[in-house]
């Protein structure tokens, strides 16, 4: 039994998990969007005066303190914390591992963008439908808040990652603050995405042949909205086949709408309506550069990945 959290730059997610065999078996999840890493392109600090409601740190650090006792109650044989882009960006990333020391007893791993991406694949890994699985010919896309993670996996090739320092919550502050949102604003965050995947490109190589997994709050959205789920069903929403007419589709929707207009649109998760945009820039960009027609919707990401990572650590303890 593990309980697995997630810090990141948008969301804490919470993962409890049995694993067996290599298999998880969910006990209990949630997320909460705290933007800790809200301010982060002004400074490269994590704020712990107010940005816009409550101080972000705090917001963190108070969302840890009250899962401690669902994870007490549930008898967990380890806690794993790590933390990505915000965290490992700011210059007092110290003053913010020591608060959640005192305040919870738990260290918190700092990953650097590549072990991310090998976790997060790892996570996908053990999610993907048989079709994709058999065929091994897939890039893993995972769209965070500060960072975006691409992963070209196959089952022949060792795979081929590359982090950049590009997500919602990047995007969104420093391209995308007008409400509603202007051409020229519009225009200058795709020109921003476009550099960033000049560079993915000449990592991952030809991906001609290979499927497109997504993973994170952005994808899992719009599977939601292109449903128009009233609730979200992460049953519906794992191995959703997202099409590039219905991202297209919904990006138009999301551009002719103020955020409180956005509000109202089945399926999107209230408090992303500000940065669904930047996300679905960042999808469709990359579905353009490298010619997907679909994107494969997973649930299972970073969270799967780590307790699955743990638990494979602890079996080689014991060997």
């Amino acid at each position: 039994m593990y309980a697995g959290i997630d810090i990141g730059t948008l969301t804490l997610r919470l993962l409890i998990a049995r694993v067996s065999q290599g298999r998880l078996h969910e006990l209990d999840a949630d997320r909460r969007m705290v933007r800790l890493g809200e301010g982060l392109h002004l400074t490269p600090r994590l704020h712990a005066a107010p940005c816009l409601q409550a101080a972000p740190m705090a917001r963190a650090i108070e969302t840890l303190v009250e899962w401690m006792p669902r994870i007490a109650k549930a008898a967990v044989h380890d806690v794993v914390v790590v933390a990505t882009s915000a965290v490992r960006d700011a210059v007092n990333r110290d003053e913010f591992l020591a608060t959640v020391k005192r305040r919870t007893g738990w260290d918190v791993a700092v990953l650097s963008g590549e072990e991310e991406a090998r976790l997060t694949l790892l996570g996908i890994q053990s999610g993907l439908p048989p079709d994709v699985a058999e065929g091994g010919r897939y890039v893993a896309l995972d769209i965070g808040g500060g960072s975006t993670e691409f992963i070209r996996a196959t089952s022949t090739q060792p795979s081929a990652m590359c982090s950049i320092n590009e997500g919602v919550v990047r995007l969104a502050e420093a391209c995308l603050r007008n409400d509603p949102l202007t051409p020229d604003a519009v225009a200058a965050a795709r020109a921003r995405i476009r550099t960033h995947l000049h560079a993915v490109q000449a990592t991952l190589g030809s991906v001609v042949g290979y499927h497109l997994v997504g993973t994170a709050g952005t994808i899992t959205t719009l599977a939601a909205m292109d449903q128009r789920l009233d609730v979200y069903d992460p049953a519906r929403i794992h191995n959703y086949r997202l099409s590039w007419e219905a991202v297209s589709r919904i990006l138009d929707d999301l551009l002719s709408r103020t955020h409180a207009e956005r509000r109202a649109l089945p399926g999107l998760e209230p408090g992303r309506e500000d940065l669904i945009v930047a996300g679905t820039l960042i999808l469709q960009e990359c579905m353009k550069r490298f010619g997907f027609m679909e994107c494969l919707v997973s649930e299972y990401g970073l969270r799967e990945g780590m307790l699955l990572h743990h638990w494979q650590a602890s079996q080689w303890a014991c060997t």
